[in-house]
């Protein structure tokens, strides 16, 4: 069997997947991304509302609680927890700026930012199966004591992505373990483990984005972002 077809059984299969249509997320997420432009407490303790099928997400309790985000590939919004519409960006640029901070100061380049990564991380393995992805199974990756297994993803630019190019790496139970691609200028690895099932969909529910020096290997600090979900639902 393909590296992919594992990688997609390990974590719940295509046909559970097909048969949802959206998820609900309780999540925080840091690092000094968003500490460094102002925003450390922005995404502490939120709901994540999204599309399996497109890509659509709000987050409500953004802002110590205050608003709602939503995330779009049209428009960027945010609101009020009543749902008044106080800020739009239109149309936005799926192409980051090549500096952390002030791309992220701006509160919807801020959504836009958590939009795509955290649409991209909850439909993952699946998106990898979608028609115009491009895959190709690499060598394995020896990550201390363990093989782990990779693909070269390439997204078209119909999906917005953090990079278009990523390279996925998976654990001896063909879980996901490292992604590693493109962010801000640089290269970096997103690493994700505590993995858990929630409604037969296996989630890591810790991840953790650190940056790669040219060698390859990894930059202990600081840690550019952080993600832990508590809970997930899916429907």
């Amino acid at each position: 069997m393909a590296l992919l077809d594992d990688v997609i059984d390990a974590s719940g299969g295509m046909a559970r997947w097909n048969s949802l249509t959206r998820f609900t997320l309780h999540l925080s997420v840091g690092g000094s991304l968003f500490s460094s432009a102002g925003h450390a407490s922005e995404f502490k303790d939120v709901t994540a509302e999204g599309s399996t099928r497109a890509q659509s997400v709000r987050f409500t309790g953004i802002t110590g609680g205050e608003h709602s985000g939503c995330f779009q590939p049209d428009a960027i919004t945010i609101e009020s927890l009543e749902g008044e519409v106080l800020r739009t960006w239109d149309n936005p640029s799926p192409a980051f700026p090549e500096t952390g901070s002030p791309g992220l100061a701006d509160e919807l380049h801020l959504v836009f930012f958590c939009g795509v990564a955290i649409w991209n991380y909850l439909t993952n393995p699946f998106l990898l199966a979608h028609p115009d992805v491009v895959t190709e199974e690499l060598p394995p990756w020896r990550e201390n004591a363990d093989t782990w297994r990779r693909l070269r993803a390439q997204f078209p630019p119909n999906l917005i992505t953090l990079a278009p190019e990523q390279i996925f790496y998976f654990d001896e139970n063909a879980l996901q373990r490292r992604t590693d691609h493109d962010l801000f200028g640089n290269k970096v690895a997103h690493y994700s483990w505590a993995h858990d099932s929630f409604g037969g969909i296996v989630v890591p529910t810790l991840r953790r984005v650190q940056t790669l020096r040219p060698d390859g290997s990894v930059i202990a600090r600081p840690v550019l972002m952080d993600v832990e979900i508590f809970d997930a639902v899916f429907e």
